[in-house]
């Protein structure tokens, strides 16, 4: 493996200058002719030919950040695509959003004007990825956030899907150690900004996997950055993922290091937490600290927020793919800004902070935070982000063999990742396809089948196919839907485990967030959400093909072999016996379309019917 090289933090502003516009090239030129060790003031002062102000006491750091990329490159498809805005006349419209080429206009142009400026990400930049970067393993999405010029970011939990080796490599470059290198003449260079990991050791040593902390200097501006991934991750990642890992706690290390810190003479410090949670409102614009109006957030992150030490002063977060900017107190009553900007690159948190030199602290009381959609304008990314659509080409071009063959035909759009039902179509759909490829008795038998709503990363979408025609499913478009290329198993569970797993969803660590299974046709019970935790199921509703779920009797349940590993807080799968190993999930599901779709019969979204939810 090649030394990575790293890029100084002069040439990084030398490449914004240079990327803004083609009217800025006498200047860029200018910029690009300085010393390499110089300072911004003196590049201003060499421009225009007047003496360095003398400092303020304070000035304002613009922090731009985002969270949960998940390597969506292009605009993400669908529902799954759009944010939702409330109107002046109180109605909610669904905005087109993301797409790299539009992520780097918007940052680019935010960061006009700005001397001090600073990009930092919330985590799970890569992982479940659609087949352009997960096809490259997500080597395009590392290449584009260098390109973006982003500084920092927390590792996220599907930072580990290939496991502790892979991120090691994804952080200092180097082929891929099977797959080799994917563009001759080319090696991988890694990522040019350090991913934090300071909740995440090694087993043996007790050191973490990665650095925990960084900190951004300018002019005599410091700023720490703590990185931490949500403690849970070992229950939402495959086993091999976190093999030889512990994960500790996310408000202990954050403030073991804050400490650390602090004894450093960093006092201003901003801590990237993968961990995140729920506002009252799904528009991206909700005030959620407005008088009257403001319920604030719910979820995980409140109380990890509240137990942060005040030496904290921002917290980026992500994890749930919500869009928040609220305050939270601190252990010491002061309100304090947490955010997060939704995923797949929709939008991004603009946040002022103003640093005083003297004290080297952030003027909480000064901290001003809003979220931006990043609009799909092809005609401003033109003139802002020509590298990023010959980065597209170019990657696209290397997938184009695989990522166009057909697969299947569908009638309509098949809502998956963009529906916020319990229950989704395109669940159903793939818990059937589940169904029939893994019934045979050669192939497990199988009599049910299981499907976990987070493993759905998209939709199916008819008109995403573009050139190759309406309604057509290409095997591009069914990787984004499924790209972690679970192997399926068969396996024995009793009636009573099945139950204990669906009371699973709605109580424990589920309760709060409930990850509701989608399920396969003939399996049908009720859910009250008017009760609290395992009692909102309806163990009397429970049936396979209108007969009653039998405690006491033994069925064959096909599933992913996350799901039969325990993951998403389903420990009760474990207990299973009589594996089968089948093919993997994406194979099962092209499988089905091809078998069960044509151009004159295409497939026609299900009625998600199999889930009474009472409410």
């Amino acid at each position: 493996m090649s030394a990575n090289p790293r890029t100084t933090r002069t040439h990084r502003v030398t490449r914004r200058v240079l990327a803004s516009a083609a009217g800025l090239a006498t200047l860029g030129a200018l910029v690009a002719a300085m010393p390499a060790g110089a300072e911004e003031g003196d590049r201003a002062a060499a421009g225009g030919g007047q003496h360095k102000p003398k400092p303020s006491r304070t000035v304002d750091v613009q922090l731009l950040s985002f969270n949960d990329k998940h390597g969506n490159l292009e605009p993400p498809a669908g529902s799954a695509g759009t944010v939702n805005e409330t109107q002046p006349d109180g109605t909610v419209k669904a905005v087109p959003a993301g797409g790299v080429e539009h992520l780097a206009t918007a940052l680019r142009k935010a960061r006009q004007g700005e001397r001090y400026s600073v990009t930092a990400a919330g985590g799970d930049m890569i992982g479940a990825s659609p087949l352009m970067s997960g096809l490259f393993h997500d080597e395009p999405t590392i290449e584009a956030l260098n390109k973006l010029d982003l500084d920092v970011s927390a590792v996220g939990n599907h930072e580990f899907d290939e496991g502790a080796a892979e991120l090691a490599r994804i952080q200092n470059g180097g082929c891929h150690p099977v797959e080799g290198c994917f563009e001759k003449g080319k090696e991988f260079e890694g990522a040019d900004f350090p991913y934090l990991a300071a909740n995440v050791t090694n087993e043996k040593t007790g050191r973490p996997i990665l650095k925990p902390y960084t900190v951004w200097k300018k002019n005599g501006v410091k700023i720490g950055f703590i990185g931490v991934t949500l403690e849970g991750t070992p229950d939402i990642v495959t086993e091999n993922g976190i093999k030889g890992l512990k994960f500790h706690d996310e408000v202990e290390t954050v403030n073991k290091y804050a400490k650390e810190l602090d004894r450093r003479g960093v006092k201003s410090i901003v801590a990237l937490i993968h961990e995140g949670g729920s506002p009252a409102s799904s528009s991206y614009d909700y005030d959620c600290d407005s008088p009257g109006a403001g319920d604030g957030i719910s979820g995980p992150i409140v109380d990890i927020a509240k137990g942060i030490t005040p030496k904290v002063d921002a917290l980026v977060t992500g994890h749930t793919h919500q869009a928040y900017v609220c305050t939270v107190p601190d252990p010491a009553g002061k309100p304090r800004m947490v955010t997060s900007a939704s995923s797949y690159g929709k939008l991004y948190t603009d946040t002022t902070l103003t640093y005083d030199r003297r004290t080297k602290d952030i003027v909480r009381t000064g901290v001003k935070s809003a979220n931006h959609i990043v609009v799909r304008d092809q005609e401003q990314a033109r003139i802002w982000a020509e590298d990023m659509t010959s980065l597209i080409g170019r990657w696209n071009a290397l997938a184009a063999p695989i990522a166009g063959k057909p697969q299947g035909f569908i009638a309509a759009d098949i809502n998956g990742r963009g529906s916020t039902a319990p229950e989704k179509p395109l669940g159903d759909l793939i818990a059937d396809a589940q169904l029939e490829g893994l019934a045979p008795a050669d192939k497990g038998g199988a009599q049910i089948a299981f499907m976990n709503p987070g493993g759905i990363r998209s939709d199916l979408v008819f008109k995403a196919s573009g050139k190759e025609g309406d309604g057509v499913v290409t095997y591009g478009e069914a990787f984004t839907v499924q790209p972690f290329t679970n192997m399926m198993n068969v396996v024995d569970l009793t009636g009573a485990q099945l139950i204990t797993a669906l009371q699973q969803q709605v109580s424990g660590g589920n309760e709060a967030s409930p990850k509701i299974l989608q399920v396969s046709k003939g399996f049908t019970y009720t859910l009250d959400m008017t009760k609290t935790g395992a009692a909102r199921v309806d163990v009397a509703s429970v049936k396979l093909n209108g007969t009653p779920l039998d405690p006491a009797k033994t069925y064959r349940v096909a599933m992913n072999e996350f799901l039969a590993g325990g993951g998403d807080g389903f420990p009760v799968f474990k207990e299973h016996k009589n594996k089968l190993v089948g093919a993997s999930d994406l194979d099962v599901f092209n499988a089905y379309l091809a078998k069960n779709s044509s151009a004159f019969a295409p497939i026609t979204p299900p009625a998600a019917d199999r889930i009474t939810i009472v409410k």
